[in-house]
């Protein structure tokens, strides 16, 4: 007790041992183990930095004033039909050989959409009603069966969703998938500290305030949970990295495997190009030499806005958070010393002190610290961006009114379905409602040995459901 005490006098945290000495118990006790949880000389350090001049976000935005184009790039435009052909062959292979697993990070909550339950419960089958969940789930169910294999599926929850996300699967009996496939792992948390003072903020009393630490959470989380050392058992190789709100996802699709195999790559990053200088996407860039992505906060709005000579955006490759690792790689960076760095987020955060109770300030209060897995680029020796059609591959649930809303997402999914039919010779309109679910199709493909040419649709086309 006294070690921790002093721990948190010296981080500037006094106040929290004050707290916990006027709480009975058992909460008393159930305070100090969240705060043993924490190292407070670190979260010192990061307040610091935070808050020193010429540091954190002032450095990242100077050094992104040399960003140039990313030079290890697979462009849409140039790619020959026989070089694609071969990248999907590589790809269908290394998941014959069962050596490929799929990752979703899915510790967000539907917060800006009005839920607090997890994002991927969100509905979004345009007929069904289906979640986000269930529609990865079916597409790595369908994509195992189609090449002979079980692809196992790991799941990035955070405290927040946790439970609600394990019992969700559980309530759907893993949506069909076996009970050794589906991994649940949680990721860390960090406090978030008053932006003025340093101080950690309590969300009630006995409990600190408390933020998932970033999709880059996930190196320290497959490590603690052992995922890594089951993968490399199970003679897994390459992980396939996706987000749960983007439902037009093409989970382990062969071709990405195929081009990150067939270049050698650790690490590799779908992108797509930007709709505009002012959207708010990371984007794939060189600067000096090193392949990165920069956060659209961290990019300065001048470099933003070039363009080149056709009057194109300059730095246009926007991260769609879509990755293929190789497992040794992942292996390797959570091992490696330096880890990831944390990047400062100034936020809304919610408090309680014994003075005035719960506020709910109206502009940011506090300092957020996460990690992003897309800073494990740099260290790659061999990076590699593949950009990919927009409209087809990346349809982002993100607000609930404008752009990006679950809205957008389900039309955007229904215009997939009708490329595939009209690909496959049909006649449809873009008013007619339409689902596929991956038991049915996976891609025009299968779609086009279900449809005879010609073939006419004008009333809903609902094969939501296997045997459709």
């Amino acid at each position: 007790m006294d070690s921790l005490a002093a721990e948190l006098r010296d981080a500037g945290q006094a106040a929290l041992w004050e707290h916990a000495e006027q709480l009975a118990e058992p909460q008393r006790s159930m305070f100090v183990v969240q705060l043993r949880e924490v190292d407070w000389r670190h979260i010192a350090r990061l307040y610091q930095a935070a808050v020193a001049p010429g540091t954190g976000t002032d450095a990242i935005r100077e050094k992104a004033r040399r960003a140039q184009p990313p030079e290890r790039l697979i462009r849409l435009a140039d790619v020959a039909a026989e070089h694609l052909q071969q990248a999907r062959a590589r790809g269908e292979a290394a998941l014959r050989a069962g050596v490929v697993a799929a990752m979703v990070v899915a510790g967000g909550q539907g917060t800006r959409l009005g839920s607090q339950a997890p994002k991927g419960l969100l509905p979004i089958g345009p007929l069904s009603g289906k979640s986000l969940f269930q529609g990865f789930a079916e597409q790595v169910l369908a994509r195992g069966r189609r090449y002979g294999t079980r692809i196992p599926y790991l799941i990035m929850t955070s405290d927040a969703t946790h439970a609600d996300t394990v019992a969700f699967w559980r309530e759907h009996g893993l949506f069909g998938l076996a009970d050794e496939d589906v991994r649940f792992f949680c990721q860390g948390s960090l406090p978030a500290v008053d932006a003025a003072t340093g101080r950690a903020l309590l969300a009630a009393p006995g409990q600190l305030a408390l933020s998932p630490d970033g999709h880059g959470g996930l190196l320290a989380a497959l490590q603690r949970s052992g995922l890594l050392r089951e993968l490399a058992a199970r003679g897994i190789e390459t992980l396939f990295y996706h987000q749960v709100d983007n439902p037009t996802t093409i989970v382990c699709d062969p071709v990405f495997l195929g081009w990150h195999l067939l270049k050698g790559a650790e690490v590799s990053t779908k992108v797509v190009a930007k709709r505009s200088a002012e959207e708010p996407m990371g984007v794939a860039v060189t600067v000096d030499g090193v392949t990165q992505i920069i956060e659209y906060s961290d990019l300065p709005r001048e470099v933003a806005a070039q363009v080149d000579s056709a009057g194109r955006l300059r730095i246009w490759a926007g991260s769609t958070a879509i990755h293929a690792f190789q497992r040794d790689f992942l292996e390797q960076a959570a091992a490696d010393p330096r880890g990831l760095p944390f990047h400062i987020a100034r936020k809304v955060v919610p408090y309680w002190t014994p003075e005035t109770g719960f506020v709910e300030p109206s502009a940011p209060n506090a300092f957020k610290f996460e990690r992003f897995i897309f800073d494990v680029l740099p260290w790659a020796r061999q990076p590699l961006m593949v950009e990919v059609d927009r409209s087809a591959e990346f349809n982002p649930v993100k607000n609930r009114t404008g752009a990006d809303t679950p809205e957008t997402a389900r039309a955007a999914v229904q215009a997939v379905y009708r490329r595939w039919l009209r690909e496959a010779g049909a006649i449809i309109g873009d008013d007619v409602p339409i689902e596929i679910s991956p038991l049915v199709a996976l891609d025009a493909d299968q779609v086009r040995a279900k449809v005879a040419p010609g073939t006419a649709f004008t009333h809903p086309v609902d094969w939501s459901r296997p045997g459709e």
